[in-house]
């Protein structure tokens, strides 16, 4: 991951279908992020689910997107990944999906038009994403705040600081 400056637009994204038990781990780890860290001007946290090219206008408007997601990385569940270039397709919403377009194809439609973000996801391996249930398993529920912790600590060793609130 390179460097983040002050002035480059920062996008934090979780994704992910939070019907599907752990596959909703990306879309806590960004409300868990918001809620209990304060973060610099130029990041912006969203949820963004499983919407595909919908998510277009939001990565146009970043220089950096940061995907928080689950993958099938092959260890053990509650494996933590950070993934670049073609690594990204271990990224569950970087796959052939289910829902309109996965992650790569929507940056790639972003490319096109001149305008397509450095990407880099944070994955964590699942311990179940195949059981329909709106909440993510107690065993991924447990990890979440250490998964947030180093997704802090990666961002600062980059030059992007978070402050913990009280």
């Amino acid at each position: 991951m390179d460097a983040i400056a002050s002035t480059d637009a920062v996008l934090i994204l979780g994704v992910g279908n939070t019907l599907l038990t752990d596959e909703g781990f990306g879309m806590r780890a960004v409300a868990y992020l918001k809620e209990r860290y304060s973060w610099p001007a130029n990041v912006d946290l969203q949820e963004g689910g499983t919407q595909g090219l919908m998510l277009m206008p939001a990565l146009q408007e970043c220089s950096v997107l940061i995907v928080l997601d689950v993958v099938l990385g092959g260890g053990e569940p509650g494996s933590v990944y950070l993934l670049e270039n073609e690594d990204l397709r271990k990224s569950l919403s970087f796959r052939d999906s289910m829902h309109q377009t996965d992650l790569v194809d929507t940056l790639a439609t972003c490319e096109l038009v001149g305008c397509r973000p450095k990407t880099v996801v944070f994955g964590f391996e699942p311990f179940d994403f195949r059981t329909m249930h709106p909440e993510i398993s107690p065993q991924a529920e447990a990890l979440l705040p250490k998964f947030c912790r180093k997704v802090v600590e990666e961002l600062a060793r980059h030059g992007l600081r978070a402050e913990a609130r009280a």
